[in-house]
């Protein structure tokens, strides 16, 4: 079980010691969203929503258009992930209205991507990265809350859950050659419905 949760992390453990990465609890996720609710910032707010609903990367998230937004189907297209892949992330039903609402404003201005500056340049790894930081502040944290230690929470929380490491693989957008050729059976549907079973319990 380990194994296949440092495959689905992304870490990778030299020597002999095998210890997993820090991940971030509740308690530290909802003290850290709590710093950012009290700023009133809306657009850090639907940024730092989508880091924990959907588990993208950094890099992933600041690629994303408008375009690619399906309220509809609650879902997020990632074009060009890691391994130049795309692939398809869900989001809660309940952030729908919120990123709606995100989308009209964006649209209003003219702007094509889904996040930028109040200058009106799309986001960069580092601007995120450092926008986190000083939320991490904010909330009084020992342990910066980065991009890639929400999604760690994401999925670690969905295997909590109970949900099976092959219907969240076609989310994280990471494969073993030892599944591969399960994870092609899965249908993202199939996936989706996990996910929103679960997804409401979210400490978020």
């Amino acid at each position: 079980m380990f194994r296949q949760l440092r495959r689905e992390l992304e870490v990778e453990v030299p020597g002999p010691s095998r210890r997993l990465p820090w991940v971030p609890s509740e308690e530290q996720v909802r003290a850290f969203y709590a710093a950012v609710w009290q700023t009133r910032r809306i657009g850090d707010l639907v940024l730092i929503k989508t880091f924990l609903y959907t588990g993208v990367r950094v890099a992933e998230l600041v690629k994303i258009q408008l375009s690619d937004v399906d309220l509809d189907r609650c879902q997020i297209r990632i074009n060009l992930g890691k391994g130049h892949k795309d692939r398809v992330v869900p989001f809660a039903p309940g952030f729908k209205e919120t990123l709606a609402l995100h989308m009209q404003g964006r649209r209003a201005l003219g702007g094509d991507a889904l996040f930028e500056s109040s200058w009106k340049r799309r986001y960069s790894d580092r601007g995120v990265r450092k926008m986190m930081e000083r939320y991490t502040v904010l909330a009084g944290l020992d342990h910066t809350i980065s991009p890639h230690k929400l999604r760690h929470f994401l999925l670690t929380w969905l295997k909590q859950q109970g949900i099976d490491d092959a219907l969240i693989q076609p989310y994280s957008g990471h494969a073993s050659r030892q599944s591969l050729e399960l994870y092609s059976r899965l249908s993202i549907a199939a996936a989706q419905q996990e996910y929103d079973r679960v997804i409401p319990k979210f400490p978020v």
